[in-house]
Formats: C-alpha cells, structure tokens, sequence
C-alpha cells in the first residue's frame, strides 16, 4: 500500500520514525567525490535506468523491475552493477563495499541526500522536486513529509554529520562526541541512539582504565600503568589523558638516551627512530602547551617545521596495526624550541677575532661574551650577522653565541647557546716601505718596518694581494732565487716582475708594498762603420725579444724598433768628427725599477782618408823624369788619430789592377807614423819594378785600416807604360 512504504501510516504525528540525521558511512567523502564526477544529484541516480521508472526509497530502496514490479537494492544487485559496461559501474563498487559492511547504509544515505536536497527547496515547490529527483511518485508524498519533520541542518551541522562515520572509525571518541553535540538533539535517529549508547560504554570503559592506569602510576608501577594507557588508547585513539599518561610513564628520565631522537635545526624539528619496530606504520606527535598552558597535542611528520618559538615540546613515535595504536611509544626527551645559530666561523686576525653565522628566523635578538685571558665575561657589540671584536691579547678566547626568543606567553626565553673558541696568534708587524735601487746589472732592496718579523721578498704568480692582507706562511711563494753579491741581488737579464715584501712570523704573514723591477738586456756584436756623405751603418745582435732599443751618439739620440732594424738596418748621420756610438735596450713598464747593464757603445774614428797618386817630374834633358807616388793623409779639423794604418803600393803587369796587396810587386811601404807626422809623403818609384806597362794600387794595413777611408784616383792615371 502507498501509506504504508516506510512501515507506518502516513500523516499520523509519529508516523515517519528513524529518519537518518547522518548518514554514517565513513567513505561518504569518497562517494559524494565520485558522484560529483559523474555529475549526479544524488547517489539514487546511480541505480537507475534512463527508462526505467521511479525509485523506492521509504522502506528499503527499490528500483522498478519488468513490468509492474520493483527490485530490492541489495549487495547482489550493486555487484552485478559494478560488472555492467556503464558510467556509474566505479561508484557501484563503492557502494557495493558499503553495503558489505553495513546493509541499511544506501538506504541511509539515499534517503539523507535526498532530504537535504528537498529541504533546499521552498515548501510548495518540494513534491515537484521529489518527482523531478526520480523518486516514484507512490513516495513523494512520503518523502516530502519527511523532509518536514526531520530537523534542518545548517552548513556546520552537516559537515559534523558527514564526519562521524569517519572519526568513529579512526576511535576518534572525543570527535565523535564533539560532533555529536552539534547535531540536533531529540530526534528519533535509531542509528545515531546506538551510537550514543555505544559511546557512553567505550567512555566508561576508559574511564575505568585510566582510573586504574593513575593508581599503578601511584604505586611506581609503571609496567601496568602503562598497559592501562595503552588499553584506553586503543579504544579512543584522540584520548589525550590516556596519550599524555603513557608518554608520561615511558618518558626517557635525564641522562638517559632517548629512542625517539629529536634534533633542532634553524627552522624545523628532525625526528630520527628505528622504524623497524612497527609493521603498519608510525604516528608521530607533538606534545606541548600553548599560550593559554592547555595541553596540546598535534600530529607531525619527521621533519616539524610548524615550530611555537620559545616553547618545550615532547615527540613521541607511536607503532601502528590497522590504524590503531600497538605498542608503547617512543619518547624524545623535551625539547627547548630555541634554535641556535648556524654555521658559525670564527677567523682571528692580528690582535682580531671575527664571527659570523646565519641567525635563525624568529630569534628577537643574538648576543655574544667573551671569555679570554684579558676578560672575565665581555658582552660584544654585534654587527648585523657577526661580530668584529679587536686589541685582543695573545691567547684562547672563549665565545658563546646566544639566541633570544618570545615564547607564546610573552616570556623572553634564551638559548642554551654554543660555545666555540679560538686563539689569537701573535703577528707580524706590516712592511712599510719597499725601495729598489739598482746598481749596475744588480738591484739593492729596502723596507721599513716589520722589526720584529722576517721579510721575504717574493713574487707573487697571479694577484698580488693588497698590503696588510692576513696570509698563512704555507701560501707564500718562494723567496726571489736571485744570487747575491755583495748583499744585492742579481736579476736575470730580460726580466719583468712585481717583488712583494712579506713580513712573516712564524705560521703567519702580512703582506707588504710592491715595487716593480725591469732587467734590460745587454746588446752585444755592436759595429760602426763610415759611408760617404757622413752617415755611419751600424750593426750588432739584436737582445732577445727586446722591443726597441735607444741609439745614441754625440749628435743625437734615436729609438730603433726590432722590425725597422732588421727590414732595414740602422744608419746615423755622424758628421765627419770622430763621434761614440752607444746602444742600450730601453725600458717599458712605466714607474718600474730598471737594472741596464753596460750599455753597448763603439768609439768611430774621424772621417779620415788617406790619398794617393802618381806625380810626374818634368822631362830631363839627357832623359826621363822621375816618377813619384805622393801619399797624402786628411782629417777634419780638430779630428786627430793616435794611428793610422800603414799604406802599401803594389805594382803588376798588365794593365789589370791588383786584387790586394799581395796581388804583385810591393813598391812602396810608408808607415802609419810617418804619414801622421808628415800629413803628406813623396817617394820615387823604382825604375822597372816589372815589365812595362803595368798598373799600380795602393792597400791600406794593419788594425787600423778599417778606420781610415782609402781615396783612390782614376784606374787610368795609375797605368805606367
């Protein structure tokens, strides 16, 4: 019959009985997810047919089935649903599951999202709705009173509703009873009677436990005390009395090692523990009081980083079976949330000591004291991250590097503070002057300062670091490996280099001024001589990879480079004076010290020539004249030669001149002397040295002859027939 679907009259004040408020099932998340996705007003929808006809919801939940009949929606029907090729096949798997362990619970939940979708509507509009929601019109009626009786929820109320299943599951006792409080009281929910009761026996029975649990406590017998917490948790999992007392009882005492290690970092808690005593997991938690002191509990992870600065907090580690906690916990010691700073460095310095760290987010302020041997406890001033604290003694000095912090109830709560120390190391005084002076092929060096230190003169192979600079003795480079005479040293020729002067003390040194030092080097094979026209050709080895040298004379000066040099040569207009020739390689590095070895110089004689010719005396009047060879020396004035070379006349037939002065007969000798001293000498021929013709020609001698410019006449003059 219509009026009797859901089991009573309808119409009557009682006649729609155990309306569900809640639809207790704890995957109900799950299904309203699944259902949402296949864009479902309710799970109802999910059994029908598009051409089947209404659903039955009152007394069980029916589908229409052949012609007039309806069948049961029951596990067998949800299973062979999940196997049909449809859409909604996933979500009847999950509903085949719920009924599984509940069979009343799609009809719970059926009936409570269709309420609470009526209830949605005004009043007038609800039989409309009902029918357009798919229900069979037999039921409208029905359910439209339903959705007027049954109590409406508000957002909040809903939510506590949809949640109890899942909390009850969990043994989430506290919740539950939490949750139910906020539902209506009153209503003639036969599933959520049952669960009040069940809960008021599960809270007794703890109760009990605890009560049993404090008096073990009392007696110091912490092995039942322990077993009771543990039986009271087991039956409400969110019980803090129960959780508090059984870390309480295998809490690690001082001294003791903890088997739940908790390590404070910068900004997180790390818990470390032997995972290996637990096969269904691990539940990690924090104990702690907050700004209120109310007992506090939330769950972590290993790695909390949700840290209460200022505050003591406890971890402990409880093994799990089934989601329920199996065994007695594993307790950290209580831990000062203060972290301390990290990576502290400290570095000493001459009479110095410097700090830094990275300070922890959060910490109100960081101060430092120092314990050394010229101080019992000095509180330094601190930089933004760091510290610089100078005048130091000699000695080990002690910091320790404090953090501050506001803990939650205004307190300023400090850290334990790390403790690091140092020694301040005697130092050097600094190098305050360097000088170099160079003393032919060698250079001299100076300094001031640094009395009570050696000074190494190095040279530094890449950046020279600047003067004062801290170094360690075991980064210098070798000193310079230059030999010594007599106390300066001698620098390799060609040489460019920065000499550093270091003041070093033991381990420890200072870095000092630089001077900069340039070895020229020296110029060898130098040779001069004259052309026509007062120019002189010069010529010597060019020095190495020298780039251009300085040329000077008496006249002049002049910078010859290597390329124009070796294209061309080097001439010089020297006039016809007697004039020295000086070659040297020049210097390069502006402001450096420049060690020139001897230069390189050639004195060149005066233009000086030596002339020759043949002078015929008039005829004789019984015969021939004699003939004369008339040698003549000429130099510009004021150019006087100490030598000359000697002048040698050689004679050979023919009219063939000779090729050198042993090309022949030897006619004429005249010393270098003589013809210094005369300027001009005369000698007669012999009257037939050889066969007639022949050719005469004069060579000049001796070391000197390439200074002397040798003035020859016409070939023609000097043929004697």
């Amino acid at each position: 019959m219509a009026g009797r679907d859901f089991g009573h009259h309808l119409g009557l004040p009682r006649a729609l009985s155990g309306l569900p408020l809640s639809p207790l099932v704890a995957s109900y998340g799950e299904l309203v997810a699944a259902q949402h996705g296949l864009g479902l007003r309710h799970l109802g929808e999910a059994l029908l047919s598009p051409w089947t006809g209404g659903l039955g919801v009152l007394d069980g939940v029916y589908v229409p089935s052949g012609g007039r009949g309806r069948r049961r929606v029951d596990l067998p029907f949800l299973e062979d649903l999940a196997l049909a090729p449809t859409p909604a096949a996933g979500l009847a798997r999950l509903l085949a599951d719920v009924a599984r362990r509940d069979p009343q619970a799609v009809r719970r939940v059926v009936l409570y999202q269709l309420i609470g979708l009526l209830q949605d509507r005004p009043v007038q509009e609800r039989p409309q709705t009902a029918a357009q929601l798919g229900v069979h019109a037999d039921e409208v009626a029905g359910l439209v009173a339903a959705a007027r009786l049954r109590p409406l929820l508000d957002k909040r109320e809903r939510q506590a509703a949809e949640s109890l299943a899942g909390a009850w599951e969990q043994h989430r006792l506290h919740r539950v009873r939490t949750l139910l409080a906020r539902l209506p009281q009153g209503t003639d929910d036969p599933a959520l009677r049952s669960l009040r009761a069940e809960l008021a026996a599960r809270f007794a029975v703890v109760d009990g436990a605890l009560l049993a649990a404090r008096r073990a406590e009392d007696d110091r017998d912490a092995e039942t005390a322990g077993a009771e917490y543990l039986r009271a948790l087991r039956d409400i999992g969110d019980d803090r009395r129960a959780l508090r007392g059984l870390v309480r009882v295998h809490r690690p005492r001082g001294g003791e090692p903890a088997a739940l290690t908790a390590e404070l970092g910068l900004d997180h808690v790390r818990l470390t523990w032997d995972e290996a005593g637990s096969d269904g997991g691990w539940r990690l938690l924090c104990l702690y009081r907050d700004e209120r002191g109310v007992p506090t509990v939330r769950e972590v992870s290993a790695r909390d980083e949700a840290l209460v600065l200022g505050s003591t907090v406890r971890y402990a580690a409880l093994p799990l079976r089934d989601g329920l906690v199996d065994g007695p916990p594993l307790v950290s010691h209580q831990v000062l949330v203060t972290p301390e700073v990290d990576a502290l460095t400290l570095t000493d310095g001459p009479e110095r000591i410097e700090g830094t760290w990275k300070r922890p987010p959060g910490a109100a302020d960081v101060t430092v004291v120092r314990t050394g041997p010229d101080s019992a406890g000095e509180q330094l001033t601190l930089l933004t991250e760091g510290f610089t604290v100078t005048g130091l003694a000699p000695g080990r000095h002690t910091l320790r590097v404090v953090c501050h912090y506001r803990a939650p109830d205004g307190r300023s709560v400090t850290s334990p503070g790390i403790r690091a120390t140092r020694t301040v190391h005697p130092w050097p005084s600094p190098v305050g002057t360097l000088t170099a002076q160079p003393e032919g092929d060698t250079v001299r060096f100076a300094w001031t300062g640094a009395e009570d230190a050696d000074v190494r003169l190095v040279e530094w192979p890449g950046e020279i670091p600047a003067p004062g600079a801290e170094l360690h003795t075991r980064d210098l480079p070798v000193g310079l490996d230059w030999p010594e005479r007599d106390g300066a040293l001698c620098p390799p020729p060609g040489l460019q280099v920065r000499v550093a002067a270091v003041a070093v003390l033991g381990e420890r040194a200072l870095a000092g001024p630089v001077v900069d030092v340039e070895v020229l080097r020296p110029v060898t094979g130098l040779a001069a001589r004259r052309l026509p026209g007062g120019e002189a050709e010069v010529s010597f080895d060019w020095p190495g990879d020298t780039p251009h040298l300085r040329v000077s004379w008496d006249a002049g000066e002049r910078s010859v480079t290597a390329h124009a040099y070796r294209r061309g040569g080097l001439r010089l207009p020297v006039g016809p004076r007697a004039v020295r020739i000086r070659v040297a390689a020049a210097p390069h590095v502006p402001g450096a010290v420049v060690v020139v070895p001897d230069a390189a110089e050639v004195l060149l004689p005066p233009d000086t020539a030596i002339g020759y010719q043949l002078v015929r005396a008039p005829r004789r009047l019984l015969g021939k004249g004699r003939t004369l060879l008339r040698v003549t020396l000429s130099a510009p004035e004021g150019g006087e030669h100490d030598d000359a070379p000697e002048f040698v006349c050689v004679a050979r037939s023919g009219t063939l001149r000779p090729r050198s002065a042993a090309d022949g007969t030897t006619l004429v000798r005249i010393p270098g002397t003589d013809l210094l001293r005369l300027g001009t000498v005369e000698q007669e021929l012999p009257a037939a040295p050889c066969p007639a013709p022949y050719t005469l020609r004069g060579f000049l001698l001796g070391e000197h002859a390439a200074s002397v410019r040798l003035e020859e006449p016409s070939p023609a003059t000097l043929v004697v027939r």
